[in-house]
Formats: C-alpha cells, structure tokens, sequence
C-alpha cells in the first residue's frame, strides 16, 4: 500500500499567552511512499516527524494538505478506518491482561459487519505472535516479560488486524543497547517477511540508517532530505543532514576557496575549480583522512583510542569548529603517540563543503 503525503502541513496555536505566534509543526510535506517498504522519519527532537505520523495514523488532523492510502483520500477517516496498526514508545499494554488477550484485544473490538469467529481470532492472534516469536508467551502477563518482548506484543497487537500500514513510534528508545539492536533487526526481518508499508519514526540515525529502505531528514517541520540512507550519507544536501548523520559526527572547520584551491586555515588540502573564491565551511568525515606524513592537512595530535580494527586520532585545528578532530584510521597505521603534529591527506568523495550564509551544500569538482 503506498501512502502519498501531498502539502500536509500542522500548525498548532501557541501556548504563550502573550504571543499569537503560531508553531508550524509540519510544513508542506509532500512524498510518496513506495508500497512494501520501511521508510525512517529521522531528525531531532520537535522537529515534527512523530506529528506526521500522527496524521497518518489518523490521531491528529492535518491543518491543510491531504493523506492517501493508494487511490483512497484518507484525510479525513477516523483512525479506526484507516486500517493503520500503531506501536508506541511506551508499548500501552494492558497489565491486568495475558499476552495473547492485549493481542486479541484490537480484533475483539471490531465492528459487527468485520467481526471474526473465535476460532479465526485466535488464529490470526497466534500468527502474528509467532511472527514476533513470542507464541510460547501468551499466557504470562507484561509483568512478567522483558522490555523486548514487551515491545514484540505491542507489534503483534499491531500485526493482528492486518494492516494496510504499520506505524511505529520510536519503538526501540525505552530499550537498553542490546535489545535495541535486537528488535530493530526483528522489526526489519518482520517488515520484510509481512511487505506491511511501515512508517518508522527515530531521533537515532543509525537505527533509521540500519534498517530503512528510504530516510526522511527532517528540520523544524521542514524535510531536509529524502533518500537511500547510504545515498544521503554519501552526498548531504546541506550542513544540517551531514552533522546529523554519522558516527562520529562529522568534523566542521572554517575554510575559503581562493584561486581553485580549498583551504583550511592556511593549509590548501585540495584543488578545486569552477567555484568562485569566498569564504565556506568544510565538512570531512572521521573516516576521510589518510594518514600522510606528507598530507597538507597539519593537525596537532591530542590524543589516540585504539578501538582494536580502527584507531581513532583525536587532534585539534585552530580552523575547526569543534574542540576536536576524530579521524579513523585502520589500525595497522603505527603513531607515534609522542608526535605533537599529525598530516593527513584527505579522501576526495569524504569532503563536502558549504555555503556559509546557507550552509547548503557546493558542489565542487574535486581534482
């Protein structure tokens, strides 16, 4: 089922007595999402993309735009007739009830003209607990589960009425480390075993990056970038979506192009042509240095981490904007710890350079 955001915006008025100033939530969303696959709503915290997803699913009203699911205007369907499954942080299960009763609650409730024999209710609920490998559960209560498989009901309640879109509301961040890998690679081994359409929303990008087929960027309501997660690390449209992506972040510095070449500081790290010289902000990532006793890139070395594959340099430049520097580099590189200077070449595609008024992306031939 392919779900089509066209215009969708959110505005809620303000809470500040002393100002009329509306909050625009979600500005103008406009994108189609392919039927069958898992899409990431990624960005900050109020950047808007749990509103958007509350507009799909139907539990908040969009202030203008509309939602389609397939052909079908859905903009103004209850939630309940949307045929959306809906998985929150929290899990919301029923304490005072069994696992297989919190998963057969939805199908219960449903009205007489889709009501469903006992017998195909408690098919369909021990089909989807089996989906989410908690069928030996269904007698104990939440209590008596794990955070993860706590979540895995949530999902199979979701699953149970088998719905045209599957939404799922950070499901992963009450979760400790391991569990969280866990699930987020059951939630993608049940998505693709399902074909559901799946709307996923994270503040964490490398949740959003592991297990979506596309990522949504987002900004204080506005979408930054839409793309395949690696295509959107590799070429950020603009110095928001690079910072947010990647572990470590990117490093930022302060550089100018002036005759054709890129400059950090006073160090001109590469040739570039057909850009005219001013001033602009470099990104590099942590894993675009090469470790050149002759690179021009000149950094004075703070400190190293031995990672045991990688080694991380930790260093700093009077050009950059952060404290420090992160460089990641195969550990078979030796350092000599007791340097104060470290030279590094830099990776040509690991690069990107911005505008410093907007700070979106140049584009650079790089030579």
């Amino acid at each position: 089922m392919k779900v089509v955001l066209q215009n969708l915006t959110k505005i809620f008025p303000s809470r500040n007595k002393k100002s009329s100033e509306e909050v625009v939530a979600v500005n103008n969303f406009n994108y189609e999402i392919p039927d069958g696959k898992l899409i990431g709503l990624l960005g900050p915290s109020g950047c808007g993309k749990s509103t958007t997803l509350y507009m799909i699913s139907g539990l908040q009203k969009p202030s203008s735009g509309k939602i389609f699911f397939g052909d079908d205007d859905v903009t103004e369907l209850s939630t309940e007739n949307r045929g959306v499954g809906l998985v929150f942080q929290n899990y919301a299960l029923y304490p005072h009830m069994t696992v297989k009763q919190n998963i057969l609650f939805p199908l219960q409730n449903l009205k007489k003209e889709d009501r469903l024999s006992k017998d195909e209710m408690l098919k369909r609920a021990y089909n989807a607990a089996k989906l989410v490998q908690i069928d030996n559960l269904m007698d104990r209560k939440p209590s008596e589960l794990s955070g993860g498989q706590q979540q895995r009901v949530a999902i199979a309640r979701a699953l149970v009425k088998m719905p045209r879109v599957l939404l799922l509301d950070e499901p992963l961040s009450n979760l400790d480390a391991r569990l969280r890998l866990q699930t987020r690679e059951e939630i993608r081994r049940i998505q693709r075993e399902t074909q559901i359409t799946t709307v996923f929303v994270t503040h964490d990008q490398e949740e959003a990056m592991s297990i979506s087929d596309y990522i949504v960027v987002m900004k204080l309501g506005v979408v930054q970038q839409i793309g395949e997660p690696q295509e959107v690390y590799d070429n950020p449209c603009n110095l928001f979506v690079a910072k947010f992506l990647g572990t470590p972040p990117i490093n930022v510095f302060n550089g100018s192009i002036k005759g054709g070449k890129l400059f950090i500081g006073e160090d001109a790290v590469m040739d570039v042509a057909g850009v005219a010289d001013q001033n602009v902000i470099v990104g590099i990532r942590p894993e675009g240095f090469i470790l050149d006793e002759n690179g021009p890139l000149h950094c004075n070395l703070r400190n190293l981490e031995v990672m045991g594959r990688d080694v991380s340099i930790v260093s700093d430049n009077a050009a950059s904007v952060n404290p420090i520097i992160r460089s990641i580099i195969n550990a078979d590189n030796k350092i000599d710890p007791s340097k104060k200077c470290v030279r590094f070449s830099i990776k040509p595609h690991k690069i990107f350079v911005f505008n410093q008024e907007t700070e979106e992306r140049i584009q650079v031939e790089v030579k």
